[in-house]
């Protein structure tokens, strides 16, 4: 087997089982990165969707709402949670993986309620008021998903309609009852805003990223093959070959070939120098045994 093809296949072994680490580490790395990338957009989701909230206590709510006109007539664009829910759904047009949720324990439309699994998020949140974030992996039905969520505080303008029935407007009590929604405390954590993708989102993103990772790690290799191989060609194969062709015409005889040209102070220099020391050493040689 050629000089050549061994260095090349040992390169290949060495690049190769390198490569592989560099994709197990990389791909844990980048799947790692894509979550936290998710996360960050989703975080962003929800700080738009609780500048929603706070823009429409305090800036909408008072311009469409007189106290005459609020007794009697329930207007639901002023709602924080309905805010909140009709932004996200014009994000979500943009964003259709991302799915957002301001779920309650007891709410006043029916749809807020919490599932079981949203319920355990609150009582952490209920339990653990230090606690201003929680998110996590869980399976669904579609898949795993990844989730984020922050707690709902119920504050002051959030109890003319949750503290006591007679204190909401009458439609709304018309329109939803008075079974649910109210007995609210100010300060208490009565629901969670989250924000929920599928994990198929962050992996593929990492999927893409691990993929142009691996051609551009399998393209480098490729040229710095090729430049080793053409620098192998040129430091040792082609001198080598020189040598071998002296080498052969000496053993057939001729002694008069020239010496081998000596450049630099590298080992290959340092052969080719012994070579000619060698050649000129058997030439005389020959030359006394042959009287001359």
């Amino acid at each position: 087997m050629k000089l050549l093809a061994k260095f090349n296949i040992a390169f290949l072994l060495v690049f190769g089982g390198g490569l592989a680490a560099a994709g197990f580490l990389a791909g844990r790395f980048l799947k790692d990165n894509a979550q936290d990338q998710v996360l960050r957009q989703a975080s962003l989701m929800m700080e738009t969707s609780l500048a929603a909230r706070t823009y429409t206590t305090e800036q909408i709510k008072p311009l469409l709402e007189t106290p005459q006109h609020f007794t009697t007539t329930f207007i639901r664009q002023t709602v924080p949670a309905y805010a909140a829910t009709e932004t996200f759904r014009y994000l979500r047009k943009r964003y259709p993986a991302y799915t957002y949720r301001e779920a309650t324990l007891n709410p006043t439309n029916p749809s807020n309620r919490a599932v079981d699994w949203e319920a355990d998020i609150i009582n952490i949140f209920r339990n653990h008021r230090d606690r201003t974030d929680i998110h996590g992996e869980r399976d669904t039905p579609d898949g795993m998903s990844l989730y984020m969520a922050r707690p709902i505080l119920v504050g002051a303008p959030c109890l003319v309609c949750h503290s006591v029935p007679s204190r909401a407007p009458r439609s709304m009590i018309k329109l939803y009852g008075t079974a649910n929604g109210f007995g609210w405390q100010e300060g208490e954590v009565v629901g969670a805003q989250i924000v929920s993708v599928p994990m198929s989102l962050p992996m593929a993103i990492a999927q893409r990223a691990f993929q142009t990772l691996m051609i551009y790690l399998g393209a480098v290799g490729i040229v710095t093959m090729i430049i080793l191989d053409l620098a192998l060609v040129l430091i040792v194969i082609r001198p080598v070959r020189r040598l071998s062709a002296v080498a052969e015409d000496i053993s057939k005889g001729n002694l008069d070939v020239p010496e081998l040209p000596v450049k630099g102070r590298d080992e290959i220099a340092g052969l080719a120098g012994s070579f000619n020391r060698m050649y000129v050493s058997l030439r005389k040689a020959i030359q006394l045994l042959e009287g001359r």
